[in-house]
């Protein structure tokens, strides 16, 4: 499991890599991906995803990272972030992810069978 920022567009749950990072290479390979956003507080809620990805290069930053910096760092901080990245150059990939499945694990009103009394 690599954590990675994301931004979901309302269709599409994006990130933004590096153009030389190594998922790129599995990903061109074979697309189909399983995504798990959970939180780190209790109750804990878990967000299970599959789906299609697509990868897109881009010039400078994803647009999408900039956002998720921003929700991540806050404004200041995440264009600041997003500003010395583009600096550097280099580009970035939009990986774009289509789900197909969604389930929830929300610890609230469902546990696991190991617990459930």
């Amino acid at each position: 499991m690599i954590p990675i920022w994301f931004h979901w567009n309302g269709k599409e749950i994006v990130l933004g890599t590096p153009p030389k990072a190594p998922k790129l290479k599995v990903l061109s390979q074979n697309p189909k991906v399983s995504l798990t956003i959970d939180n780190d507080e209790f109750p804990h809620k878990v967000l299970l995803i599959r789906g299609t990805a697509r990868l897109e290069p881009v010039d400078g930053i994803v647009p999408e990272y900039a956002l998720a910096a921003e929700r991540y760092f806050g404004p200041e901080r995440g264009k600041a972030w997003v500003a010395h990245l583009d600096k550097m150059g280099g580009g970035m990939v939009r990986i774009a992810i289509t789900p197909e499945w969604v389930g929830i694990l929300d610890f609230q009103t469902r546990f696991p069978s190991a617990l459930a009394g």
